[in-house]
């Protein structure tokens, strides 16, 4: 399968290193920054395209790996030119994007998967297992926390294009939860950044408090923070008539692999990212089935911006 992956920054730097370790996948690589994209294909001894129709013509299948307010148009051109297409999390910035590329999806018959890795975290696929089972019986309240400092690319703090802490990072957690409990009915939320609660613009921070009631009378509370100088953390906590199940990042690793840029507790194969590309591989080829839809991408999107409507108005959002 001949990979195309369009953006050389960080996350693309995450997809090639892990399609490198599939002996059955051959890459290249567009980026609008020529200079970028050599030093980042003279690194990994990958194929660099010099435009989007030359990647799109020389690939099988594509990887969009760009800023968010970026990803309806490349995805509509990539699907368009028949390629299955993986595309980095948020789907879009808006639902109305994320409704555009399904139904390019849907015209052009080339498959459309949304990256939402989280899915693929042992820690959180083994929470959804145990919860979907009854194990804790009938779920009443579940708590999410993810976050830690504010992310250095400045784009990612301007709300008009990234969709701020709500859509850019919450969005891991409303995936989940969706994937987990079922349909949202109802959405509120509250923001330090949103509304008129900072008058600072050189404020770099955000912290929000998101509450959700779903079909099923589950209530969740999701945590997300660009304001945590402790460093980047993760929570589980899931109560139900039955018993509880708990994650917490900062204490879960037995076992660590150290020597590369962050210490983890999973092996190459073993990786998350690993296994999510993996998994659109397989499915590009008609192994299986997409790991994660885009409507289901697109339903994120949709609790998103339903957050952020509420952090600015105050109200509670029904879906």
């Amino acid at each position: 399968m001949r990979v195309g992956i369009v953006g050389c920054g960080g996350m693309g730097g995450v997809h090639a290193n892990k399609y490198a370790l599939m002996p059955d996948v051959e890459l290249s690589v567009f980026d609008v920054d020529t200079a970028k994209a050599e030093s980042f294909c003279a690194a990994r001894n990958i194929k660099r395209a010099d435009s989007l129709s030359d990647l799109l013509r020389d690939c099988e299948a594509a990887d969009v790996c760009l800023p968010t307010p970026v990803h309806r148009e490349v995805a509509i051109k990539c699907l368009r030119a028949g390629r299955p297409t993986l595309v980095e999390k948020p789907m879009a910035r808006s639902m109305a994007d994320c409704q555009a590329m399904i139904a390019e999806s849907k015209s052009s018959g080339s498959m459309l998967v949304p990256a939402h890795v989280v899915r693929f975290f042992p820690e959180f696929r083994a929470a959804h297992d145990v919860i979907a089972a009854g194990k804790i019986g009938v779920p009443a309240s579940i708590r999410l926390r993810r976050g830690g400092g504010a992310p250095k690319a400045e784009w990612f703090l301007d709300v008009d294009q990234s969709g701020g802490i709500l859509l850019d990072l919450a969005v891991h957690e409303f995936d989940w939860l969706n994937w987990t409990l079922g349909r949202p009915k109802l959405v509120t939320s509250r923001s330090v950044r949103l509304g008129d609660r900072v008058k600072d613009a050189d404020f770099r921070g955000d912290y929000a408090l998101t509450t959700i009631s779903y079909d099923n009378g589950c209530v969740a509370h999701v945590e997300s923070t660009w304001m945590d100088p402790a460093g980047f953390k993760v929570t589980i906590e899931a109560c139900g008539s039955g018993g509880a199940v708990e994650y917490d990042s900062s204490r879960n690793p037995t076992l660590r692999v150290a020597g590369g840029a962050t210490e983890n507790n999973y092996l190459p194969t073993d990786d998350p990212y690993y296994k999510q590309l993996r998994a659109f591989v397989d499915a590009a080829t008609g192994k299986t089935a997409p790991a994660v839809t885009a409507e289901e991408g697109l339903l994120a999107v949709q609790v998103a911006e339903a957050a952020v409507t509420s952090a600015r108005t105050g109200k509670p959002i029904a879906l």
